[in-house]
């Protein structure tokens, strides 16, 4: 395999032209990171080199090409233990090239040796780690044959030779001998390096080689004491002898630098940059991978999910969960089942507060989220279809609100998602319209929903609005004729003493087990009130 197949390949993108199809914007969903941030994902999945929003995809075969990656990378620890130990060197690359004055002379010389060393490294480790290994993917399998091909080859059999020869010269210099000529006022006028040691300069005085009989000529013991560069020189004797050494040593490699630069230019420099264009793909990997064993330790399912066209609109969960949530409790987290199907594509959300409305409507948007990047999906099984759009309306305390008061602020940020939705988006609002009174707020409500019924996307609409969802049936009929998509009713369920089960069911809710559930809370039944009477 030679290097030229090499320049395009990515660990998230199985073909060049999927990358650049996803670079230039195609396949790819309306995902902001304020998205991201309601739905919880960055306190999971944090990155610090990319945005999460720039890997999501829409295109199928990215996704499964992602869902092997990650499988072989929960299956093989040493993929991300290699992948850890050279994310550093290549960030030291990188650094190198930043600084990198690329003036020919022997500092850029010592860096282009620094780079190449970093370089034979970093395709140490992945031979180590990797090389000539067999994997399920795709993706490793290539990197394996290709790093495992390249150890064996001649170029990197010279190279290291090359290094070799070149870091040893480098390494023998130990001194130099300076040779300074002074001025009537013995001030230094100029300087010049009389020879290149193997040794290095010992600091002593005639008095000292007398006393120890050592008659001989030793060219490396110093009359006097060392004086450390800098120290007790003038500005002008710095200069002098860094301008001495300099062009000495300049003088000394021209010949090796010439020759040196060809290598690292004709072979080091293409063959590390595929290794640097892998960094932000090695950190999405890698943090994903964290991400699903660390639900998996805490006792946690997760499943690769099955992929439908996006036309079929499929969102189907079994066991589904909030990864959020599950890693912050001790307790095992309840899961739940959550089908948007042809009868129901729209769901109104009820129940009581701290019930588990909120966790579930963003568990959703969670899973739908990790399918598109990859990951295996929190949920025992999970059948998805791609979106083209993810849009959230949550509550919040935009400046907005100053102008526009709270109700219009929610209702102009609701008027936006219209703008750009389409029947392939997923939409989830939560206690939406909360900041008016319940009359007010059911009637913009149940025009909204007869808006998204109109539109034909999945949706699950959180509230407090109970009475919502007794219209709900209106709504249909209203948006039947026209072709609207089916709206339905789930509740999260609370148990006797008002214990929360956060189960979600399919069902009508009771809107008086709610307000009985809130009066008992506020001892404000007609028993406890009677005790307080008394």
């Amino acid at each position: 395999m030679q290097q030229a197949d090499f320049n395009e390949f990515s660990l998230l993108y199985p073909t060049p032209e999927t990358r650049r199809a996803h670079f230039e914007g195609t396949d790819v969903p309306r995902v902001d990171e304020f998205t991201l941030e309601e739905l919880g994902l960055p306190t999971v999945l944090p990155l610090k080199n990319t945005k999460i929003s720039e890997h999501l995809t829409t295109d199928p075969e990215v996704i499964r090409y992602r869902q092997e990656v990650f499988a072989d990378l929960l299956a093989h620890e040493e993929i991300g233990k290699t992948l850890n130990k050279l994310m550093p060197v290549l960030f030291d690359i990188m650094e190198l090239r930043r600084l990198e004055n690329d003036n020919g002379d022997t500092t850029d010389y010592l860096s282009s040796m620094t780079e190449i060393e970093l370089y034979i490294s970093s395709i140490d480790i992945l031979h180590e780690g990797l090389g000539g290994k067999s994997y399920d993917s795709s993706a490793f399998t290539r990197l394996s044959k290709y790093i495992a091909e390249l150890v064996e080859s001649e170029y990197y059999a010279e190279l290291n030779q090359r290094l070799s020869e070149l870091t040893a010269r480098v390494r023998e210099i130990r001194s130099v001998t300076v040779g300074v000529n002074l001025d009537a006022q013995l001030r230094p006028k100029d300087a010049g390096v009389l020879s290149i040691n193997p040794e290095h300069f010992r600091s002593g005085d005639t008095l000292h080689k007398i006393l120890r009989l050592n008659f001989k000529d030793d060219q490396y013991t110093c009359i006097a004491d060392l004086t450390p560069f800098g120290k007790k020189q003038s500005e002008n004797q710095k200069t002098a002898l860094s301008l001495a050494f300099n062009s000495a040593i300049n003088e000394v490699y021209r010949q090796s630098l010439r020759s040196w630069k060809r290598i690292v230019q004709t072979y080091v420099l293409e063959n590390t940059d595929f290794l640097l264009h892998l960094l932000p793909e090695f950190e999405l990997l890698l943090k994903g991978t964290n991400l699903m064993r660390a639900l998996k330790i805490k006792g946690n399912t997760i499943s690769r999910p099955t992929l439908l066209p996006a036309a079929e609109r499929a969102f189907s969960a079994v066991g589904l969960y909030n990864p959020e949530v599950a890693l912050k409790i001790s307790d095992p987290i309840v899961t739940n089942d959550l089908v948007f199907d042809e009868a129901a594509t729209i769901y109104v959300l009820t129940g009581p507060n701290r019930g588990g409305k909120s966790v579930i409507t963003c568990a959703c948007g969670l899973c739908q989220v990790m399918a598109q990047l990859g990951l295996f999906v929190p949920a025992a099984s999970a059948t998805i279809s791609p979106v083209d759009a993810i849009f959230t309306h949550f509550p919040t305390g935009a400046d907005d609100t100053i102008d526009k008061g709270r109700l219009g602020e929610e209702c102009a940020r609701l008027g936006e998602i219209f703008d750009e939705i389409s029947s392939q988006s997923l939409v989830l609002l939560d206690e939406s319209l909360s900041s008016t009174g319940s009359f007010e707020a059911s009637y913009i409500a149940a025009e909204v929903l007869s808006g998204l019924s109109r539109v034909g996307c999945r949706c699950i609409f959180s509230t407090h609005l109970h009475e919502l969802a007794a219209e709900i049936d209106n709504i249909n009929a209203r948006t039947k004729a026209a072709g609207g998509a089916p709206i339905d009713t789930l509740v999260a369920g609370i148990e006797e003493e008002g214990r929360r089960s956060f189960c979600i069911t399919r069902t009508k809710p009771d809107g008086k087990s709610y307000a009985r559930d809130i009066a008992e809370k506020y001892g404000l039944t007609y028993d406890n009130i009677v005790k307080k009477l008394k």
